[in-house]
């Protein structure tokens, strides 16, 4: 029967489907015909596989035959030239050069070229991910992307050179030689790379900026999306770029997810191995909404929150991001996913790291709030304007908010400042409680954590519950706010080394959360927390079952709004 099957995949995003590359070779008019909702590069590839084919040795093309190629499923819209390998591979089983029994279980993943040579394709590891979770347990992909390929356990990778070589695989013969393959294009040839200037920073060169250190602290141990604002100068940058510093190395599933990421990028340097450090990017305020989100001409390929899983993106002048790149953050500072359309395509990939907001308190960054050290020149409706995009719901996404002064004053410049080092083996124990806390599930820091599972599992004590319940009320915290005040008072905890929240967490998360000024005792060295005090237990219930949403259902109580709550609120601002 002159009829074969070969298997690739074909991505969507970070979405895969296994694709059966079917050939038949039958009598009929001669041609070539390839359906199944192919790009134009893989309907050109009949072009290459037929001449590679002829510039095979012991192999011909069935020249004087009817061959058609269709692949299913055939409404899939399928995009590439990896399916180079698979066709040829089919039209020759289906030819009878190659027995129909060597392609079971394989997958095939390779662009040929006219002189049968296999070239690198983009997004191997997420491909072979994919066989691997439909019981495809063999691959054939390139030599120099076998390393990739073997990434996946459980994977028997056939790193090869040319069609020849994978024919004689098939047959059981002995494998010929073959030119190395050429190295994938689009590398770097730069020997010195700005994003590597992280390992050459630490937090030990900032002096002073106590407050704006732990906020740095907190947001790197729970995962959480930062704000820094400040005039030029005060340190925001300094901040940001040692920020990735402070993360520990990713665990397995991580590291695949951003190597994953990366292979579909086309940014990963054949041999690399799984990437184990959190990456970073910085990007100007002139990016684009396809640069930050994803997308692009001809396919939908990750941006910078996509290609920082699990590490840092900073986005300096925030404000002057253009509005469409603003409105598109909604998404993946709320779920950790951005999903991209463009016309028949929807792509959607993972976005689950730190993004780090930066913003001047005017467009030029000279603004002061005495008249003695103003020294903006912008117009009124110009810093209005740039204020706005600070104050909308984009921003209600991020939990901690950080204000820098233009210097460290009060502070003992001559204090050693801790060092990255130090400062780092906190989060990690801090992120190994989380681990802990929630393992078996599909989130790992608190920053993921749904709101209903903190509130229903790990809820704060009554009386934490009623200072969240009274910035309610007054209008200081939104609904959204009130669950990043408690997953924020979780990482507070996490670093203390305490098994629960109690009300001084809750107490430094609204101040993280307000960008207000922290207690004393977070940023006084050796100081403890003090206890909270008596007027604690004076707050009326209803105000913390505002943060349960349960307000109407109960009965009695004191009101809300009555002087004991603002006295209670009155007496811890006086302690700060």
């Amino acid at each position: 029967m002159p009829w074969a099957c070969a298997r690739t995949v074909a991505l969507a995003g970070s979405v895969g489907h296994v694709v059966d590359v079917q050939a038949d070779v039958s009598q009929g008019m001669v041609g070539t015909t390839l359906v199944g909702c192919g790009d134009a590069a893989l309907q050109e590839g009949r072009d290459r596989v037929r001449t590679a084919v002829g510039n095979t040795a012991g192999v011909g093309w069935p020249a004087t035959r009817r061959v058609t190629v269709l692949l299913s499923p055939a409404g899939l819209p399928k995009r590439g030239t990896h399916f180079d390998l698979a066709v040829a591979v089919s039209v020759l089983c289906a030819a009878g050069d190659v027995p129909r029994s060597a392609l079971a279980g394989t997958v095939f993943v390779g662009e040929l070229g006219l002189d049968a040579g296999l070239r690198p394709a983009t997004g191997v590891l997420p491909m072979v991910m994919v066989a691997r979770d439909h019981g495809l347990r063999r691959v054939v992909v390139p030599e120099p992307q076998a390393v990739e390929a073997a990434m996946v356990p459980g994977t028997e990778v056939l790193g090869v050179r040319s069609l020849a070589q994978v024919l004689a695989l098939l047959r059981g013969e002995e494998v010929p030689d073959a030119p190395p393959v050429v190295e994938p294009s689009g590398l770097s040839l730069l020997a010195w790379r700005g994003q590597d200037r992280g390992d050459e920073v630490d937090l030990a060169d900032l002096v002073g900026m106590r407050e704006a250190r732990y906020a740095v602290e907190v947001a790197a141990a729970g995962g959480h999306h930062l704000l820094l604002s400040g005039p030029q100068g005060a340190g925001k940058t300094s901040l940001a770029e040692r920020l990735p510093g402070l993360l520990p190395d990713l665990d397995d599933e991580e590291a695949l997810e951003l190597t994953a990421v990366r292979s579909l990028a086309g940014t990963l340097v054949p041999g690399e191995g799984l990437v184990r450090r959190p990456p970073y990017e910085s990007l100007h305020h002139s990016a684009t909404r396809a640069s930050v989100l994803g997308g692009g001409t001809g396919t939908v390929a990750p941006g910078a929150v996509s290609r920082t899983h699990a590490g840092v993106l900073v986005l300096d002048e925030f404000p002057l991001l253009a509005a469409d790149v603003v409105e598109g953050l909604r998404d993946p500072l709320e779920s950790g996913e951005v999903t991209l359309a463009r016309g028949d395509q929807t792509a959607t990939y993972p976005a689950r790291g730190m993004v780090v907001l930066a913003a001047n308190p005017c467009p030029c960054g000279r603004w002061h709030p005495t008249a003695a050290g103003n020294g903006c020149r912008c117009a009124e409706t110009r810093r209005r304007d740039y204020r706005r995009k600070l104050e909308g719901p984009v921003v209600d996404r991020v939990d901690v908010v950080c204000h820098l002064a233009a210097s460290a004053g009060g502070e003992d410049a001559l204090e050693p400042p801790e060092s990255t080092a130090a400062v780092r083996a906190r989060v990690t124990a801090a992120r190994a409680r989380q681990a802990r806390r929630w393992a078996g599930r599909r989130w790992r820091l608190n920053a993921h954590v749904p709101g209903a599972v903190l509130s229903a599992e790990h809820p704060l004590p009554a009386d934490a519950r009623r200072l969240v319940g009274a910035a309610l009320q007054d209008g200081s915290l939104t609904r959204r706010g009130a669950v990043r005040v408690h997953r924020l008072a979780w990482t507070v905890a996490d670093l203390r080394g305490v098994h629960r929240p109690e009300a001084v967490d809750v107490e430094v998360a609204l101040a993280l959360r307000r960008g207000t000024a922290l207690p004393a005792w977070v940023v006084q060295p050796g100081a403890a927390p003090a206890d909270v005090g008596p007027d604690l237990d004076d707050l009326p219930e209803t105000v913390g079952d505002l943060v349960d949403g349960r307000a109407d259902d109960r009965a009695g109580g004191e009101d809300p709004s009555s002087p004991a709550v603002h006295a209670a609120l009155a007496h811890l601002e006086a302690r700060r």
